[in-house]
């Protein structure tokens, strides 16, 4: 199982990675909803990627909006809660299961909350990063969401830790866990 579908660039700063990674979420997202092995393959996707792309932002990206000041930390408090709510319904939606019971259901109400809140980062976060941020601050922050991803658990957590420093202690635990059951699930596919 790959995560990315190729559509991340491999050069420029944070926030054109977060675009790209946006995108490959958007039509993931589109691909869940096909139904049959496509729309298994696609959430499996989903559920790692929103896993690795959300614990980098809690490590590199609001700490960073926070340190802009009073605005920034008002837009990283909502955008975190907007992230603790989909760690939820993605773990409930992956327990489910594509071919569970209303799943289809709980995935368009999820897919609706992710496309909002990844619409409130494009219109609010990565504009403040830009104007706030100097050109070298955004590519080394790419580098760090980048490495924080390599870390991060493969699998929403819902209970776990929601903050930088708990990310960092406990995420390499959780995500060398979380490889582990990817690895089992890939042998027995």
């Amino acid at each position: 199982m790959s995560v990315s579908t190729g559509s991340s660039p491999t050069t420029g700063d944070v926030v054109d990675l977060l675009l790209a990674q946006h995108e490959e979420v958007r039509q993931l997202l589109s691909r869940t909803q096909t139904g049959g092995t496509v729309a298994n393959e696609a959430f499996e996707c989903l559920v790692r990627l929103l896993a690795v792309h959300e614990t980098a932002e809690e490590e590199v990206v609001y700490p960073a909006l926070r340190s802009i000041g009073p605005e920034g930390e008002r837009v990283a408090e909502a955008r975190k809660a907007e992230e603790a709510e989909a760690k939820q319904s993605l773990s409930d939606l992956e327990k489910l299961g594509v071919e569970g019971r209303g799943f289809a259901l709980q995935f368009q109400a999820f897919r609706d909350d992710v496309l909002a809140h990844a619409e409130a980062e494009e219109h609010e976060v990565f504009p403040l990063l830009r104007r706030s941020l100097d050109a070298d601050k955004l590519e080394s922050m790419r580098t760090a969401v980048e490495r924080a991803e390599k870390m991060a658990p493969t699998h929403p957590h819902p209970h776990g830790p929601e903050s930088a420093i708990g990310n960092l202690v406990v995420g390499p635990f959780v995500a060398v866990a979380d490889r582990v059951r990817d690895a089992i699930r890939n042998v027995r596919s």
